[in-house]
């Protein structure tokens, strides 16, 4: 099946780091041609350098997934660049946990502003384009804080996944002919996403939280190139992968 991801045009968010940054590695190891959106345009350029130094073919476009003109403008220059996209790998997220008594708005505004505005945002810009082309595949990262309420410090951020995996589901039933739709919903994975609480006391408990439970972001690429490849009429509606510790 790793002939499926050959020569496909996938576009990641937040590929910086952590899951999209390996995500990226991986699926250029199979062949993938990538198209790379973060914010952090340095990290972002070296990436695409230690890919297409390995023979891998990738382009970097800074980009803020909460503007919907930079999302429009990764997507448009993936596909100038080359030709078509393929998959969308709605990856770019943020998890600034803390109690909801702290009223952290601005950190609520925020996360509701990437994690969900943002995806809808990488939505609209390929759905047209695959809808065109009769093909296509859009992958969200959700998170098993999707299906249980993360409750004491991240019922907002568990909010926000609830809604990917509800705009996902809701996209599987609407998507064109030929268009398919997977949820990833990891547990305790290793990436900066465990540094974003901004709370001392929250950040603490989580760092030592993920200490203690995390597994590799690889995992988290294993299970998207596992939905890529398939063949084109099977779609991998969810994935969901825990570290074998994590209880919840």
């Amino acid at each position: 099946m790793s002939n499926n991801i050959k020569d496909k045009v996938v576009v990641i968010t937040g590929a910086s780091s952590g899951l999209g940054e390996a995500t990226a590695r991986h699926l250029a190891d199979r062949g993938a041609r990538l198209v790379l959106g973060a914010r952090r345009t340095e990290r972002l350029q070296q990436l695409v350098a230690e890919i297409t130094a390995a023979g891998g073919q990738a382009i970097a476009v800074t980009t803020d997934v909460a503007r919907r003109e930079d999302v429009e403008a990764l997507v448009a220059k993936g596909e100038q660049h080359f030709g078509r996209i393929d998959v969308l790998v709605n990856n770019a997220g943020i998890m600034p946990l803390a109690p909801m008594i702290k009223t952290k708005v601005d950190e609520w505004d925020r996360m509701i502003d990437v994690n969900i505005k943002g995806l809808l945002y990488g939505v609209a810009a390929v759905l047209p384009r695959f809808a065109a082309q009769g093909s296509g595949h859009v992958i969200n990262l959700a998170s098993v804080a999707g299906i249980k309420v993360f409750a004491g410090m991240g019922t907002v951020y568990s909010a926000t996944k609830f809604a990917v995996r509800a705009l996902t589901e809701g996209l599987r039933t609407e998507a064109p002919q030929g268009v398919r739709t997977t949820i990833i919903s990891p547990g305790a994975v290793d990436s900066e996403l465990k540094t974003h609480s901004s709370d001392a006391e929250t950040s603490a408990a989580v760092l030592a939280w993920y200490e203690a439970n995390q597994i590799s972001s690889d995992s988290v690429a294993r299970a998207i190139a596992y939905a890529i490849e398939q063949p084109a009429n099977v779609d991998i509606s969810e994935v969901v992968l825990r570290p074998v510790a994590q209880e919840f």
